[in-house]
Parts: C-alpha cells; structure tokens; sequence
C-alpha cells in the first residue's frame, strides 16, 4: 500500500501529519502537484513534479494507482476515479470517501458548479479547523493501522 497526495491544493498543515505518518510507519507517501513542493529528507517520501495544467496531477495519481492505495484529496471527481479503482480517498478534513457516499458527494458537486455557472455566489470552504486536522490525523491512523500492515 503506498499513499498518493493531490498536493496542489493539499494544506500544509496536513501535509505535516502525512509526513510524520509515513516516518512512523514507513508506508510509501507520494506528493504530486504541478509546481514544487517541500517534502523533508526521508526514504519514505517523494515529490512528483507533474506539468501545468488542468487534472495533470489527477490524472497522474489514477494511471499510478492500484487496489488498496489511499490518495488524499478534496477533489471529487479524483476520489470517484480512485475508488473505481478499489482504492481509497480520504479528504483533508478528515471524510473517507467509499462506494456508498462518493456518488451523493459528485451529485452535490456537480450541482455546485451549475449554481456558480449561472452566477450564483456559493462561498468557498470554511477555512481548515483545528477539528478538522484532528478528525484527518485519527481516521489516518485508523486506516493505516487496518491498512498498512497488509503490504
């Protein structure tokens, strides 16, 4: 099992438990972004430099991807892809993404994007709360300790 980070839009702050996850536990983490990112010296993490451009990175996690992986997002349509793949999404705030959930969530997503499309203001995301690292950091744990034992 490795982990694979959409990390352009990743908050640092989670990428800090992510790195402290992979040292502790020496699954393989895998940021991927468009433009660089820092990732401390360690034999568990890596950087993938992706080109500009829209989905570049998604499309790049989804072709690298097998069964089991866990890819960390807040974008739908990725973690739709990964779980299609029979792997698993988990977004920074904390919400495993499944079988069950991930067609309710593409369904509200889709609908959001019609509302700004025709001008409707929809506000953004609440800022990342100290509820949410929280709530990120133990269903981490909880996967990792079900999961990574099993590669």
């Amino acid at each position: 099992m490795k982990i694979w980070v959409d990390a352009d839009a990743c908050p640092a702050v989670i990428r800090e438990i992510l790195f402290r996850a992979a040292e502790r536990t020496g699954v393989q983490l895998t940021l991927v972004a468009n433009q660089v990112v820092r990732i401390p010296p360690s034999r568990c993490i890596t950087f993938m430099q992706v080109a500009s451009g829209f989905d570049v990175a998604d499309n790049e996690i989804v072709k690298r991807i097998v069964a089991g992986d866990l890819v960390i997002t807040a974008d739908i349509p990725l973690a739709a892809e990964v779980i299609a793949k029979g792997a698993h999404a988990l977004n920074p705030r904390g919400e495993l993404y499944t079988a069950d959930n991930i067609r309710a969530r593409l369904t509200m997503r889709n609908f959001m994007d019609t509302l700004r499309a025709s001008g409707v203001d929809t506000g953004g995301p609440a800022a990342l709360s100290q509820s949410d690292r929280k709530s990120f950091a133990d269903h981490l744990d909880k996967f990792l300790t079900r999961h990574a034992t099993k590669h």
